[in-house]
This record gives structure tokens, C-alpha cells and sequence, in this order.
């Protein structure tokens, strides 16, 4: 039997809170830009290459009341980011409700795997091979980012690129731990191949969480 804090969870009126802080955007359109980040906890896509790995596992993080959240954010920032873990493991319409009533911008980043809940007003959509977008997410999608961690990746990231809006944004990102090799790999795409642009994980330049 579920216990009533996991009914609530399950319901979207308490999520796995793994941190919350303020920062600047680092990646993707909205680089540069200052943000609110609520990272919520629980993700079984399992990318090896992961640099939040603590997130994977709801369990270690307190359930907490949406209220509380929306409240935080509210403080501190006009945009908020909702990101993981796999926010869409947990239903995000009763948070992103909160947050417009409110006046705020709601982002997310998320893998797709799961069904889209939530009212947003920029979804940054980072697939992944071991659990693949749900179609209404890909057309939904504002920019589309994938991860470039070897050559495969470019094979990947055109099929992903197939498969969203005419109006998406396409970027390519290094994974932090290739930078160096697959950079230049990247560079040389995007000149190649301009529908794409080069995304950076400016905020580990910047030594910024």
C-alpha cells in the first residue's frame, strides 16, 4: 500500500527535490541568461556519461510541496528551469501551474522518454538512444540538443533531427569529458552542415553551477 507522501508524488503535489539555486543559463538558446533551476530527482534513461548521476535515485531526495518550490522561485528569478534526473518521470502540470500563476516563464530540459505534462514556454529536448522521445515530444520541442560523445553521435543526431518541428532549433553539444576530441569534430559538422549550431557547456567555462 502507498504511502500517502508517495501518493503526492505520484500526483505531482510533492516531487523528489534534488536542489534548486539561481545561476546563469549555460547552454543552448537561452545561454548567458539568468535562471532558477529546480533539479528534480529520478531518471532511468542511464547515460554512463551522466555528471548528475545523483539524480538518478528518487528515493535519496526529500519529497517536497510544490508550494514551497513555486514560492523559492518566485524570489528569485522570471525564469524558472525545471531539469534532472527526467522531470517527466513525475506529473509537471500541477508545478508549471503554480509558476504561471505566478507571471513566470517555465523551461524544461529533458530527455523525452516520458509523456509531456506540464504548460511550457521553451522545451529543450536532449534525447537519448536508450530511451527514445515520445513523438508528442518532438513535435512540441522548441530546440532540440544532442550530445556528442563520439562520431556515432552525428548519425544519431540526424535522425533526431528528423523527427521534430520544422521550427526547432538544432544544436550539437560536446560531452564535457570529450571536449577536446570532439570538438573540433563538431566544429567541422556544423560548418558542413548549417542547420545545426555548436552548443557549450559555458557555465563550466564560466566555473559556475
Amino acid at each position: 500500500m502507498k504511502s500517502e507522501v508517495q501518493e503526492l508524488v505520484d500526483k505531482g503535489i510533492m516531487l523528489p527535490l534534488m536542489e534548486e539555486f539561481y545561476t546563469i543559463q549555460g547552454e543552448g538558446f537561452h545561454k548567458g541568461t539568468a535562471a532558477y533551476f529546480i533539479r528534480v530527482g529520478g531518471c532511468d534513461v542511464g547515460c554512463h556519461w551522466c555528471d548528475v548521476k545523483e539524480s538518478w535515485n528518487p528515493d535519496i531526495h526529500p519529497p517536497t510541496q510544490i508550494e514551497a518550490i513555486a514560492n523559492n522561485a518566485a524570489m528569485y528569478s522570471k525564469t524558472i528551469v525545471i531539469t534532472g534526473g527526467e522531470p517527466l518521470m513525475w506529473d509537471m502540470n500541477p508545478l508549471t501551474s503554480l509558476l504561471k500563476e505566478k507571471g513566470l516563464d517555465t523551461h524544461i530540459e529533458t530527455s523525452g522518454a516520458y509523456t509531456l505534462s506540464g504548460t511550457w514556454d521553451w522545451i529543450c529536448l536532449s534525447p537519448k538512444k536508450l530511451k527514445l522521445p515520445t513523438p508528442e515530444v518532438y513535435q512540441a520541442a522548441n530546440e532540440l540538443k544532442v550530445i556528442i560523445y563520439n562520431k556515432a553521435d552525428f548519425k544519431f543526431a540526424e535522425e533526431q533531427a528528423a523527427q521534430v518541428n520544422d521550427k526547432c532549433i538544432l544544436y550539437l553539444q560536446p560531452e564535457w569529458s570529450k571536449r577536446d576530441t570532439v570538438i573540433p569534430l563538431i566544429v567541422d559538422y556544423v560548418m558542413a552542415n548549417p542547420k545545426w549550431m555548436v552548443s557549450l557547456q559555458t557555465h563550466k567555462y564560466l566555473n559556475i553551477p
